[in-house]
């Protein structure tokens, strides 16, 4: 088994990391948050999201709060282990160099 076997191509985008990583350490954030912290717009956000759901590493809620709609995220069991997969592939090449 090589050392970048566990790298997971849908992780090498920025801002596809920047969502696991903030879902991995928070039970959920909607969408408006994500975009403040990762900085991007609407569109761009979305479709990263929508790469991870369709890979069913994040699960999405909407909601109503205050009678206005709120669709926020979270990782999903098999989310949380593909990213963990990832970031120890990660430090195993890291460590080998």
């Amino acid at each position: 088994m090589g050392i970048i076997d566990n790298i997971n191509k849908l992780f090498d985008h920025r801002i596809r990391l920047g969502i696991m990583s903030i879902l991995m350490v928070n039970d959920d954030a909607d969408f408006t948050r994500l975009k403040e912290l990762l900085d991007v717009t609407d569109g761009n956000l979305a479709s990263h999201i929508k790469a991870l759901e369709k890979e069913e590493y994040i699960l999405v809620e909407k909601k109503f709060i205050d009678r206005k709609p709120n669709t926020s995220y979270s990782a999903t069991k098999l989310g949380r282990a593909a990213f963990k997969r990832h970031i120890e592939a990660l430090e195993n090449l890291i460590r080998k160099k």
